[in-house]
């Protein structure tokens, strides 16, 4: 790999297209996705990918869980994660981990966009959606149970 800089201006990264979150759109509101390093043929030295999700004001990621773990830094706005059973405020620099198998959901509910660098491991699982049985077996608080968006 030949080492690079990859500018950025307002939130947009030379030569960097923002993709659909997900296929399934049904699962999720308002979402692009930027896969800054880690999935171009001259960066297969990595273990790991970069990328920054853009949550538009009122929108959310979708409701998953994962054997991965991945961390992510918040560097755009202010919102919430519900992690499991808990909804934490986000604000800006704020770093998250999210262990494994943890039902997560990110939500720019603060009137702003909400955009952070997820890091995840390049050989990885693929999200899974919990059922209702999952949800009913993690979820005890009527905070969260309101706050979920499936």
């Amino acid at each position: 790999m030949e080492s690079k800089v990859v500018k950025c201006s307002d939130y947009e990264w030379d030569s960097v297209s923002h993709k659909e979150y997900k296929d399934d759109q049904s699962c999720y509101k308002g979402v692009q996705r930027y896969s800054l390093l880690g999935t171009r043929n001259d960066e297969q030295a990595l273990n790991f990918e970069t990328r920054y999700f853009e949550v538009e004001t009122g929108g959310y990621t979708s409701f998953e869980y994962h054997r991965h773990p991945h961390s992510v830094v918040v560097i755009r706005g202010m919102g919430t994660v519900i992690l499991d059973n808990e909804v934490c405020e986000l604000s800006l620099h704020d770093v998250v981990y999210i262990a494994p198998n943890t039902l997560h959901q990110f939500h720019a509910d603060h009137g702003e966009s909400l955009g952070f660098i997820c890091t995840v491991d390049r050989y990885r699982d693929r999200p899974t959606l919990p059922d209702k049985d999952k949800i009913d077996d993690i979820v005890e608080s009527e905070k969260v149970r309101k706050k979920i968006k499936i």
